[in-house]
């Protein structure tokens, strides 16, 4: 979207990386960090911080959870509004979606199952529960991002005959199991930082049913989606998922998620840190450890 404004965006990236509308620099980890930016660049936007201080004005986005009282940068980045104050900030922006790349969701077609879309390797994310949430409710679960026999993270077979286990999927594959869905399951047991698979579920008119951490609350209206940690409550919304309007589910992403308003939000932050300014008063710093694991589903 940037290029598409007239910016100029290039990337420094591991060798391999090709882009049709960016100029690519291979990065070298070997060598020091601001001897590999090209000198006509104003502003970095950083994914991690560099080996060394940059040179130039940046900013930083976090896009996970850290769980040790440290101090971040000062031109932290943070993806959601809760991400952010669990870190002592307010400067965030939302993840967002090109909606060229998804296509034209079918919001009228016959739907007949919902869907789980995250790594289900990893426990936080909570297959079994989504998997055990769509038995109770008697509707077919079709997953994404997983297997039915996973050894990445502890042994896991699920012999379940109501979920179907599609494997990592992306682009129209991915789009297409969505959007012949009901709705997505998500019942996380940590503070999400965002979730893009919100956003992109719900663009394809699919209501959310899921646990209310970290970004949940703020990302899930009443009018998109149920948020519960009981989980007799996520059944019976599943149960009574057909009654969301699939139109104000894609409506609100619509309004609210698209790549333009991301790139706007970011250009402030550039134009900010250009002047001298920091995007964060002190070091956000996060405020409260997690003891349990595991958030509470029960």
């Amino acid at each position: 979207m940037l290029v598409k404004m007239g910016h100029k965006v290039s990337y420094l990236v591991s060798k391999g990386s090709s882009c049709p509308f960016a100029d690519v620099y291979e990065w070298n980890p070997a060598l020091p960090f601001n001897s590999q930016v090209p000198p006509f660049v104003d502003v970095l936007h950083l994914s991690a911080a560099p080996n060394e201080p940059p040179l130039k004005p940046y900013i930083i986005t976090m896009h996970g959870n850290l769980n040790v009282v440290a101090e971040l940068d000062p031109n932290t980045v943070f993806v959601s509004r809760n991400h952010a104050s669990r870190y002592g900030s307010d400067c965030f922006v939302y993840n967002c979606l090109d909606v060229e790349d998804y296509g034209r969701p079918n919001l009228t077609a016959e739907r007949k199952y919902i869907h789980f879309l995250a790594d289900a390797a990893w426990r936080i994310k909570n297959v079994r529960g989504a998997i055990s949430i769509a038995r109770k409710a008697g509707v077919q679960l079709q997953v994404i991002g997983g297997v039915r026999f996973n050894v990445n993270m502890g042994i896991r077979l699920t012999f379940d005959p109501n979920t179907r286990f599609n494997g990592m999927k992306g682009g129209e594959e991915k789009n297409r199991i969505i959007n012949g869905s009901k709705g997505l399951l998500f019942p996380v047991l940590w503070n999400e930082p965002f979730g893009l698979a919100i956003i992109e579920s719900l663009y394809f008119g699919c209501p959310v049913i899921a646990t209310p951490y970290g970004s949940l609350p703020e990302l899930v209206p009443a009018q998109v989606g149920f948020l519960s940690s009981k989980k007799d409550d996520l059944v019976n919304a599943v149960k009574n998922i057909d009654a969301f309007d699939r139109v104000a589910c894609h409506q609100y992403v619509m309004d609210n998620f698209t790549s333009d308003r991301m790139a706007l939000n970011y250009l402030t932050l550039y134009e900010k840190v250009m002047n001298g300014l920091p995007l964060n008063s002190r070091a956000p710093k996060l405020k409260q450890v997690q003891i349990e694991k595991f958030l509470a589903f029960t």
